[in-house]
């Protein structure tokens, strides 16, 4: 065999090797981002408990994260602005947002193909929520 093949082998052998090992560090990520949405828990509160105020809060899982900005006025929702939304075919469960005022609860569904989204960002009003709780 020839030194130019055998140096050709070599780049390509290196190649799969880093490439196999990227793909193994990726599917990990993924991994762990999935077990973090799994493992998001949510707590009905009750908003006649919370201070009238604005509120921020956040939830990151790694691969999507959320920051809202909450106003709560005589007691209810007033509005939620969503600040930052790192996602990424989960653009659609902004929707919820709305709908959690509208509704005047964080407990709404989640948008169907941007389940884990909607999970981020309703705990992430949640957290926000709970800034106004006294303690």
């Amino acid at each position: 065999m020839s030194q130019r093949k055998k140096a050709v082998l070599i780049v390509v052998s290196a190649l799969l090797v880093i490439g196999l090992f990227a793909g193994g560090l990726y599917l990990t990520s993924i991994g762990d981002y999935k077990a973090k949405v799994d493992a998001l828990t949510f707590d009905e509160i009750d908003l006649t408990k919370v201070e009238d105020g604005i509120y921020e809060g956040q939830c990151d899982t790694g691969v999507v994260r959320a920051t809202v900005r909450v106003t709560v006025r005589d007691h209810r929702l007033e509005s939620i602005e969503l600040l930052e939304h790192e996602n990424g075919r989960g653009t659609p469960a902004e929707a919820i947002l709305g709908q959690m005022v509208q509704e005047q609860t964080t407990a709404v569904d989640a948008v169907s193909g941007a389940t884990c989204s909607s999970k981020v960002i309703r705990k992430a009003v949640e957290n926000a929520i709970t800034e106004g709780l006294p303690y």
